[in-house]
């Protein structure tokens, strides 16, 4: 009896010896994954960082209006002017319309229920 006892508990330690490799396996994999995706994040990021320099650098004042100019015949774009804008003043805003109550309610103090 004990020999049985034995051998269960040495293929016990066996299997649990094997269960603990491969979940060693199985960690390293999924940290080597980890750091792959973190790389990878890094270059997205410096990748966005540059097209946000490169954005910035293409929409300069400066370089717009030059651009304006050479196409105006195209575009017909003006530059704005004050007179363009109007004074809160003169913006007609609608009216406030309060919602008529059409239905009467009527209310008892006898304290009687229906």
């Amino acid at each position: 009896m004990k020999s049985v006892l034995y051998v269960i508990a040495a293929l016990g330690v066996m299997g649990l010896a094997f269960w603990a490799y491969s979940e060693n396996y199985r960690t390293q994999e999924t940290l080597s994954q980890v750091e792959r995706l973190q790389r990878q994040i890094a270059g997205e990021r410096q990748t966005l960082a540059m097209l946000r320099a490169e954005w910035a650098y293409l929409n300069r004042p400066e370089r717009l209006a030059d651009l304006a100019a050479l196409n105006f015949d195209r575009l017909g774009l003006l530059p704005l002017t004050p007179e363009q804008f109007a004074r809160i003043d003169q913006i007609a805003f609608p009216g406030q319309t309060l919602m008529p109550i059409s239905d009467s309610v009527e209310v008892s103090s006898d304290g009687a229920h229906p």
